[in-house]
């Protein structure tokens, strides 16, 4: 049950996102050299409750996850999520800003990374993340937007 997640997550990550008007959509990826970096954001009450409870996230209306996963292209296609260091704030229009505490979750073959985030409905907020995959000394970091929605 714990790897399903784990495999919707991925696909969440590397699929393309539906805005809020439905007519533009947004790739949710974008590449670094032989990185691919890919996030999205979703309502907390997406998640199965027992891979809520597993992972100590609260699932609510008012609370998003932030997912982050990064793959390496290779000489043999492109990799699973990878391990790395991540860090990141979520800024709203009124200039208040909330810090990132990633969770890594390792499936074994793949690693990628949640973080919670308590929101108001239609809250506009400006995600700033920092990437060090496993084994390098640069950092990546890149910034995106997103309008976030009290779930269902």
């Amino acid at each position: 049950m714990i790897r399903w997640l784990g495999l919707m997550l991925l696909a969440l990550a590397s699929s393309v996102h539906a805005q809020t008007d439905q007519t533009r959509y947004i790739e949710n990826s974008q590449r670094f050299g032989d990185y691919q970096v890919h996030y999205t954001v979703f309502n907390s009450t997406f998640i199965p409750l027992e891979a809520a409870q597993a992972y100590g996230f609260t699932r609510a209306r008012d609370r998003a996850l932030v997912n982050i996963s990064v793959t390496q292209r290779t000489d043999d296609g492109e990799s699973l999520g990878l391990p790395a260091q991540i860090s990141g704030t979520a800024t709203n229009l009124a200039q208040q800003q909330f810090r990132l505490r990633f969770e890594e979750i390792d499936e074994g073959t793949a690693t990628y990374y949640l973080a919670p985030l308590r929101h108001t409905d239609q809250e506009v907020m400006h995600f700033d993340i920092e990437i060090t995959p496993e084994g390098e000394s640069d950092a990546i970091q890149f910034r995106f937007t997103r309008t976030l929605h009290r779930g269902h």
